[in-house]
């Protein structure tokens, strides 16, 4: 009985760590996969030199997931699935313990909340990531959802978007506007038929700052989405607009994925697994 209790006993304390304990992970494929068509995100060709994968954690589970640029303050893409509900619209937003470390709680939190707690770590939050006083008394800009709360079907899920990790400085007019009609029309119209949509919204990096140089302003918007409509018929879809117009381009998938290149300086990027239709 006594050896038995043993080898239990070194199993147990040499079995792989089980993914579900972070937010800020290693490996999107390893912890919140569901969020990417056939687990598979965006390839490496998009990541800054200090990036940060995070499952979005909230109430307890994995939202959507983000590639967030640690040094320009902004996120690269939040990668989510498609399915709007009709909740009321959240106001509090949140910001993530585990960019400062990951000792600090594993969801996202209000930043009073989290200074209250942890006084003496104001500084450090400071600079991980983006905060509230980075968005105050803008010009032209306000916080443009990557993941939009419209997209997700209860209070929960969309109260998981209203974090700063999942916004950046955008145009007022185009947030308001042609992005906005296309979150909220085109959308709609493309998903008709899918039994479920998978959805990358990134932002390309500018040469511009809000907050005295803390959080670029990014250049472009861009989003595209990959439909499941059964286990033999998929399509995509994509758009790009740049954050000083009012106008949304509509291209396919392999156009947005060679514009985006171009716009990294890369040889190739692929958004989705190759089995999502390019044209």
């Amino acid at each position: 009985m006594m050896m038995m209790m043993l080898v239990v006993l070194l199993i147990y304390t040499c079995w792989p760590y089980t993914p579900g304990n972070g937010e800020v992970v290693s490996s999107f494929e390893d912890f919140c996969p569901q969020f990417f068509f056939r687990g598979t995100p965006p390839s490496m060709g998009l990541d800054p030199s200090r990036p940060a994968r995070i499952c979005q954690r909230y109430k307890n589970q994995y939202r959507y997931a983000t590639l967030y640029d640690k040094d320009n303050r902004i996120p690269v893409y939040s990668a989510y699935i498609y399915n709007p509900g009709t909740a009321k619209r959240p106001d509090t937003w949140r910001i993530e313990p585990q960019l400062l470390d990951s000792t600090f709680p594993q969801e996202m939190e209000t930043e009073w909340a989290f200074l209250k707690e942890y006084n003496s770590q104001e500084e450090a939050l400071q600079d991980s990531q983006a905060i509230a006083r980075d968005y105050k008394n803008l010009t032209g800009l306000n916080r443009g959802h990557l993941n939009p709360n419209s997209h997700q079907p209860d209070r929960d899920a969309k109260s998981s978007t209203f974090t700063f990790t999942n916004i950046v400085p955008q145009a007022i007019k185009l947030n308001g506007g042609a992005w906005n009609n296309y979150e909220q029309k085109t959308m709609l119209q493309q998903t008709e038929g899918c039994n479920e949509t998978f959805a990358v919204v990134g932002a390309v990096p500018g040469n511009n700052y809000i907050a005295e140089g803390r959080v670029n302003k990014p250049s472009y918007l861009w989003s595209a989405a990959c439909c499941v409509i059964d286990n033999n018929h998929m399509k995509s879809w994509a758009i790009i607009a740049q954050n000083d117009e009012n106008v949304v381009y509509s291209l396919t998938l392999r156009q947005l994925e060679e514009r985006l290149a171009k716009l990294y300086n890369l040889n190739y990027i692929s958004l989705f697994d190759r089995d999502c239709p390019r044209e």
